[in-house]
């Protein structure tokens, strides 16, 4: 395949996107990431991190709250538009130039929004805690926003990746549940995962992004973090949680695998995304 072509055709059709994204009316998509961080961060409130258990179900939250706002930001984008691609396709389109294009679209649509819900999270100092002692690195605070923007651009293009193969929006929203269900259970924060579900967490994005912020916190440091019941019983930090979660490994490599995984999982459903138009079109 010739590379100009390609291009120029990715180029064309993200701004045909942008226009129709204007005509629609895109911020309301950034007013609605607005209202789930307002609505998160006022829930987890300036004591999210004032303990294990408290900074373990922040994360899960603020990580499904990223998933959220990701896959209901392009689930129907490709769907909606199966009869003109159909059309376009006879008439030289390249399927790839137009996934292409909807993921540039779709990585700006996600800063904004990334930067929406960091900025209400540190307002609410959800991220940033007030307590004694208890200091946050700038390479953290800025390790934190480049996790909820890969979680949220991820999401988008597995959004895209369902819309892709739906055959209408009715479809792709009553997929939608069940993905989101599969990604809040297999996070490994709400049961354990032993067997064949553990396998299947490694695919998802919330083991991995629960894996990042649990790094970048230190989830493991038992001083900072000690467990609800140590505070409760007014037991030394450390002395009821014994185990340590290999996941929350504070070290950098840790860290930036799970977010390489977070980016290769994205890439599989762009890639999915390509081949599942490219059959339905196969005939046209």
């Amino acid at each position: 395949m010739n590379n100009a072509p390609y291009l120029l055709q990715t180029d064309v059709y993200f701004k045909k996107i942008v226009r129709i994204s204007a005509k629609e009316k895109f911020w309301k998509f950034i007013c609605f990431a607005a209202v789930i961080g307002v609505i998160v961060a006022a829930v987890l409130g300036k004591d999210a991190l004032a303990n294990y258990d408290s900074a373990r179900s922040s994360f899960f939250t603020i990580t499904s709250a990223c998933i959220w706002i990701g896959i209901f930001n392009s689930i129907q984008s490709i769907c909606k538009e199966h009869e003109i691609i159909r059309s376009e396709y006879r008439a030289g389109m390249n399927l790839a130039s137009y996934v292409m294009a909807h993921v540039r679209w779709q990585f700006l649509l996600t800063i904004m929004e990334s930067i929406v819900v960091f900025v209400v999270l540190l307002a609410f100092g959800v991220l940033v805690p007030d307590r004694p002692g208890f200091e946050v690195g700038t390479g953290t605070i800025v390790g934190y926003f480049v996790t909820i923007l890969l979680l949220t651009f991820a999401s988008s293009l597995m959004g895209l990746m369902i819309s892709a193969i739906a055959g209408t929006p009715t479809t792709a929203m009553t997929i939608m549940p069940f993905v989101l269900i599969v990604q809040l259970v297999m996070s490994g924060v709400l049961f354990r995962l032993e067997g064949f579900s553990e396998i299947i967490a490694f695919i998802t994005f919330s083991k991995w992004g629960m894996s990042a912020f649990g790094g970048l916190a230190d989830l493991n440091d038992k001083l900072r973090y000690p467990t609800y019941m140590e505070l409760k019983l007014s037991q030394p930090p450390g002395s009821i949680r014994t185990e340590i979660e290999h996941e929350f490994d504070p070290g950098f490599l840790n860290i930036f695998a799970a977010w390489s995984i977070i980016i290769i999982i994205a890439a599989v459903c762009v890639l999915i995304a390509i081949l599942s138009l490219k059959l339905k079109n196969r005939d046209s």
